[in-house]
């Protein structure tokens, strides 16, 4: 097992020390500095590495063991996870901020997977459990949608959240919507670049016709069609945004 020591760790001088010790820890993890399995020092000649509190590089390790990034085992240490088996959704922000705001292909074509196995239950399962509030808030989200300006980009990409948010709302499934919080960042990143540099007005009047009729499967009942519609619509948002990304790169 791979061991490191605390000569190996430069020492922080920030700010803002408990989020900057999280980030500087996760980056070695994330990049495989610090590799699988690997034994780190002890709380305390970390944080005297680092030049900080005991405390503070507690709550930044327990932050770190709650993402599945760390196993603190008591009497023996803390040991680097395989975060793919042991990481949770928590992670999702951290791996975009380790990409310093960067898009990954592999990490994009993961979550447009994952969204689509989500999302289309989602939409299923509301047209089987909605109620009328559920159809009232949609409308609701849909009206606004329609109203904002198209530069309003910030605003836009709240309220598309709000509406996939509302779909797992309606699922009647408790676990459905907080899974959805979970990648909120992530997922804001993402569709914020979409409605920031998609200039074409029919291409978002086109994503607010699906939010439509995806409003009237669900309210009618029809799980096929619910489900159908939010397949359609996630792989035309992905395939704006690829093209989007293309023609930044």
């Amino acid at each position: 097992m791979d061991s490191i020591t605390e000569k190996e760790v430069m020492p922080l001088k920030v700010s803002s020390v408990k989020d900057t010790c999280v980030r500087l820890l996760e980056n070695k993890i994330l990049s495989g500095e610090w590799k699988i399995d690997m034994h780190l020092p002890s709380e305390r000649s970390l944080a005297k590495s680092l030049e900080i509190s005991r405390i503070i590089l507690h709550e930044a390790i327990v932050d770190l063991a709650a993402k599945g990034l760390v196993t603190i085992q008591p009497r023996r240490g803390i040991f680097v996870n395989d975060f793919r088996k042991q990481g949770s959704c928590g992670l999702l922000s951290s791996l975009m901020a380790y990409q310093n705001g960067g898009l990954d292909e592999t990490f994009i074509q993961s979550l447009v997977d994952m969204r689509l196995l989500l999302e289309t239950e989602t939409a299923r399962m509301a047209a089987s459990q909605r109620t009328i509030e559920h159809i009232s808030e949609l409308n609701r989200i849909y009206l606004s949608e329609k109203q904002t300006d198209r530069s309003n980009y910030i605003l836009l990409t709240d309220l598309d959240f709000s509406f996939h948010q509302q779909i797992a709302i309606a699922s009647g499934n408790l676990m459905y919507p907080l899974i959805i919080n979970s990648f909120k960042n992530v997922y804001t990143k993402l569709t914020g670049l979409f409605f920031q540099h998609l200039h074409d007005q029919s291409e978002i009047d086109q994503l607010f016709d699906f939010h439509l009729n995806l409003i009237h499967a669900i309210e009618s009942r029809d799980e096929e069609k619910a489900e159908t519609t939010m397949r359609s619509m996630l792989k035309h948002g992905s395939t704006l945004l690829y093209g989007l990304l293309e023609r930044s790169s």
